[in-house]
């Protein structure tokens, strides 16, 4: 077995440029029963920017805001809408991740650096991936703080109950047209990653629309990036929405794992999160295709979640409406009970939902 050159423990942190971090980190902890952290703004020396740090178990989003016009982070919300700027990944060596990533032909985003307070130091360094999207890598070994230096404890009299979100299942970038090969090949040859599953328009297809996805994962396992590009059909697809609507690739949605998926979304759904629905009728085949399940099927009609089996187990997932003015972010709840894979099973009948949206909205 080959040497893994670039060890990855999982995902450190997504961080989203936006419009008004302070309402957006209000709007996650109230629906999605997200935990505040860490915060970084004025009060903490910082003149050009805020940033408030979320937590649920392990998963940790940052919304970071500009404090001016004219600025890196003020030029990617007005271009983009808000969006995921950063997908950090924590490892052991930030500097040894960056020689081995920029070695092989990654553009450097930032070099290895060093920064120090009271609670330790961090090591972080960072390179380019598609769109403007960047992966930032962080070694924390030596930090006890409360998220990174520079940021400090935030502790509201506002606080609401988890929704038992655990962890970043995985992170789906949306790439142009004839661009997933040369993604998947970045992530092959760069980062070392191997390719876990493969979809073509034939598996993602209506009679409308149409995408391709590769699924590429490190060799953990913790690490999983599908790429999807549009494909030909007759009419827009949701991945031609989303570039049109982003400006250019980025990340589509984050999926996030839960041990109770009924708990988890019915929560959400009290919280005023917004899912897409499929037909009722697919709750009348569904127990043929995968088989005998431990939920009952009247509660997953109930709340619209879906169920699709592999050759490990089978797992049952259900996808949010965007959560941006823009058709852009949404977020995929997912319970695995054994499977591996991505819900394959649904694809037709979650794209025709996407579509019914898409219609609703003039862009299909």
């Amino acid at each position: 077995m080959k040497e893994d050159f670039l060890p990855i423990n999982g995902t450190d942190y997504v961080e989203f440029y936006v419009g008004n971090a302070k309402q957006a980190a209000y709007y996650y902890q109230t629906a999605f029963g997200f935990q505040p952290l860490a915060y970084a703004g004025l009060e903490t020396g910082l003149k050009d920017r805020t940033s408030y740090v979320l937590v649920q178990d392990k998963i940790r989003f940052v919304f970071t805001s500009s404090l001016v016009p004219d600025s890196e982070i003020g030029r990617h919300q007005t271009q983009h809408g808000d969006g995921v700027k950063v997908v950090a990944l924590w490892v052991d060596d930030a500097r040894k991740s960056w020689k081995e990533t920029t070695a092989r032909g990654a553009k450097s985003y930032f070099e290895p650096k060093t920064e120090k307070d009271e609670h330790g130091e961090v090591v972080s360094s960072g390179i380019c991936t598609y769109g403007e999207t960047v992966h930032v890598f962080i070694e924390r070994k030596n930090y006890n703080g409360p998220f990174l230096p520079g940021y400090i404890a935030w502790n509201p009299d506002y606080k609401t109950p988890g929704t038992g979100l655990k962890y970043v299942d995985h992170m789906v970038g949306n790439v142009g047209w004839n661009e997933m090969n040369k993604w998947v090949d970045f992530y092959g040859q760069v980062m070392g990653f191997t390719q876990l599953a493969s979809f073509d328009d034939k598996d993602i297809s209506t009679e409308y629309t149409a995408l391709m996805s590769k699924v590429m994962t490190n060799s953990n396992g913790r690490i999983k990036f599908p790429i999807n590009e549009p494909a030909e059909g007759k009419k827009r697809s949701q991945v031609e929405e989303y570039l049109d609507f982003y400006g250019c690739s980025g990340v589509q949605h984050v999926a996030m794992a839960t041990d109770d998926i009924l708990f988890t979304v019915g929560e959400l759904r009290k919280r005023g999160i917004e899912f897409l629905r499929v037909p009722d009728a697919y709750y009348d085949s569904v127990l043929n295709r995968v088989g005998k399940i431990d939920e009952e099927i009247l509660a997953l009609k109930k709340l619209g979640i879906l169920v699709d089996r592999d050759d490990e187990g089978y797992l049952l997932q259900i996808f949010t409406k965007p959560v941006e003015d823009r058709p852009t972010v949404f977020y995929e709840i997912i319970q695995r009970k054994g499977a591996k894979s991505f819900g394959k099973g649904n694809f037709k009948a979650l794209f025709e939902s996407i579509e019914l949206e898409q219609v609703k909205r003039g862009t299909l």
